[in-house]
């Protein structure tokens, strides 16, 4: 006689982060397709009105012959980026009532913001890119070994940062608002239309600290073979990336008790 296949066991943590993303999911797009549709269209806009302003003024971008394909490769690590780092900036503020489970987690919070928004991102880029290179015939050289690699790196730094303000916001309240007119500038200064080489040695040495940069660097060069990047350091933004990320986790630590329950 044969027996009844035993139900697939799922681990705790498993089950946890996947609850933690559907409800995720559920409040940041809501139950129709549209707020999907709109994680699409909301960057496509902002490249729209970058290529339409900037080939009004000139006749080609800077890199190739495709504006909005030149302004993609700079405003899509950067969406991947600040998106990720808001949401894990509140990951444990926005789950208060859920930490109080004693088999909820803050960094079941974070691990599930983290991997829900990364695949949103890089599916919303691969949309996007893909849509670009068809829609305007543009010769397709993509390297997407290095191009994942800029999208990740992108991703860790919006981890590391959202994680050590998590604990800042919380400490001091007033850090909310001080940071948001700190990174105000990130978008003119982030290399996101126009190229980190054309600008003079004294921008270049003051430029080169911002990971922004790098990663956009490393975002390019696998779109385009033919731009060659000696500026471009990988481990930059990875290590700014992963220093944050282990002095917020340090701090949760200290902390985490303290902000839920407060």
């Amino acid at each position: 006689m044969k027996t009844a296949a035993k139900p697939m066991y799922m681990p705790r943590f498993v089950r946890v982060i996947f609850a933690l993303m559907m409800r995720e999911m559920a409040t940041t797009y809501g139950k129709s397709y549209f707020g999907y549709v709109w994680a699409v269209l909301d960057p496509i806009g902002g490249i729209a009105v970058l290529s339409i302003a900037f080939s009004l003024a000139f006749a080609v971008p800077a890199l190739g012959e495709s504006f909005p394909l030149f302004y993609a490769t700079g405003y899509m690590p950067f969406v991947v980026y600040s998106t990720i780092q808001k949401k894990i900036n509140g990951a444990v503020r926005e789950n208060k009532t859920l930490l109080f489970y004693p088999r909820v987690t803050y960094m079941d919070a974070i691990i599930s913001r983290f991997i829900l928004n990364l695949i949103t991102q890089l599916l919303v880029a691969v949309v996007v890119f893909t849509a670009i290179m068809t829609w305007y015939d543009v010769p397709f050289h993509m390297d997407t070994a290095r191009v994942f690699n800029g999208l990740m790196a992108a991703a860790v730094l919006g981890l590391g940062i959202g994680a050590l303000n998590c604990v800042i916001v919380h400490l001091v309240p007033s850090w909310k608002h001080m940071w948001g007119i700190i990174t105000r500038p990130l978008f003119l200064i982030s290399c996101i239309f126009y190229l980190y080489d054309t600008l003079p040695a004294w921008a270049q040495s003051i430029l080169w600290y911002n990971p922004l940069v790098h990663v956009i660097g490393m975002t390019r060069d696998g779109i385009y073979g033919n731009y060659d990047g000696d500026y471009i350091t990988p481990l930059y933004p990875y290590s700014i990336g992963g220093v944050t990320l282990l002095l917020g986790l340090m701090l949760l630590r200290r902390y985490s008790g303290h902000m839920v329950n407060n």
